[in-house]
């Protein structure tokens, strides 16, 4: 395999990461548990209230309560925030903006993990992104290639790599 750098365009990864219902970037990227469809956590909220099914491809979502089959996407927003530049700035300076400008109290969380239900009874998932690391401790895949030089008790070849 080479070390050849790809490079791609921001507009090539956009039906990516590109929400259907307001074409903007993802904030807050919420995932629909029956279809793995992902749109902005308010659009998508905002949409359910009327209908019971995905905006993309109309599978049902739920009979009575379409909110419970949707999941927020923490893979997906990290993504969106490394991939366009400033777009994480941009969101916390609205946001604060929003909160100044009501005169409210913004109460951010020191981690990610310690989410708290919102009226939506999704997690609240706003918290101070200033002194997060722009990776996850959480890794959710872990591969280990191990080579070994000698045969093994049972006569097999321990010189092949052995996924564990």
């Amino acid at each position: 395999m080479t070390d050849e750098e790809v490079k791609l365009k921001i507009k090539d990864l956009n039906e990516h990461i590109v929400c259907y219902l307001c074409a903007g970037y993802f904030i807050d990227a919420t995932t629909i548990t029956e279809c793995l469809h992902t749109f902005c956590k308010s659009c998508i909220v905002k949409y359910l209230q009327t209908s019971k099914y995905c905006p993309m491809c109309n599978i049902k979502i739920h009979e009575t309560q379409p909110l419970l089959n949707l999941k927020l996407d923490r893979v997906m927003q990290d993504i969106v925030y490394k991939l366009v530049p400033g777009l994480q700035e941009s969101e916390d300076k609205r946001i604060k903006e929003f909160y100044q400008s009501r005169g409210l109290e913004r109460v951010i969380q020191s981690s990610g993990d310690d989410t708290v239900p919102d009226a939506t009874g999704l997690p609240y998932t706003s918290f101070d992104h200033s002194k997060a690391h722009f990776y996850r401790y959480d890794e959710q895949v872990s591969l280990c290639l191990e080579r070994q030089s000698s045969l093994s008790s049972s006569g097999r070849d321990k010189n092949k790599l052995t996924l564990q």
